[in-house]
């Protein structure tokens, strides 16, 4: 169904995009400062699955009324820059929780967050519809090879991001027992979601 040429080619394009830092790497980064590792982990399974429906909505060939609708785009993007902007300041208000409070936000909880904001980012599904076609070949099924070649980038950002929240969620577990280093926890965790809502509030469209 795909080359196997083709395939050699995609797999280091998209590692190459995956460890790329972007939006996604510093809300796994906030999320592990903020709720530890398995908070990161689901967080980045979150961002991955919300990678796949926007793959298979490419496919599909929905992307292009993202593409050729403003308001569409933009109604979605201000969504996502609220949600962010709650994330931050829920962060903030709770750096004198307690440790446990800090450490303990449940995985399904993160999960639904990274899903969230990774679907309420529509240039995730443009930049979907400007990389993968390049590898699709127009003579096979097309809906099928958006998700084998989506599954790859989507696997490779789940372990990169995985990775880098579990890392942050490591330094935030043996900081949380500090009143003081709770609270630049919060404000650093907090930080991190107002500048991604910040930089998807200033996206313009291509």
């Amino acid at each position: 169904m795909i080359d196997p040429l083709v395939l050699l080619a995609y797999v280091p394009a998209a590692l190459a995009l995956n460890l790329t830092p972007g939006a996604d790497m510093m809300f796994c980064l906030g999320q592990g400062l903020r709720a530890g590792p398995r908070a990161a982990m689901a967080a980045s399974a979150g961002i991955s699955t919300g990678a796949m429906v926007h793959v298979a909505l490419a496919g599909l060939g929905l992307g292009a009324a993202v593409a050729a609708l403003p308001w569409l785009f933009d109604a979605i993007r201000w969504v996502g820059v609220a949600y962010l902007l709650w994330l931050a300041w829920g962060a903030i208000r709770g750096r004198e929780a307690a440790p446990e409070a800090v450490t303990g936000t449940g995985a399904g909880r993160a999960f639904r967050a990274g899903l969230f904001v990774n679907l309420t980012n529509p240039k995730v599904i443009l930049f979907v519809l400007a990389f993968i076609p390049q590898f699709v070949d127009p003579a096979g099924p097309i809906l099928v090879q958006f998700l084998i070649f989506g599954s790859v980038l989507a696997l490779g950002g789940f372990v990169i991001n995985a990775a880098v929240g579990r890392f942050a969620g490591g330094a935030g577990r043996r900081l949380a027992g500090s009143p003081a280093t709770r609270v630049w926890t919060g404000r650093v965790s907090g930080g991190i979601f107002a500048l991604l809502a910040l930089r998807l509030a200033l996206m313009e469209r291509a």
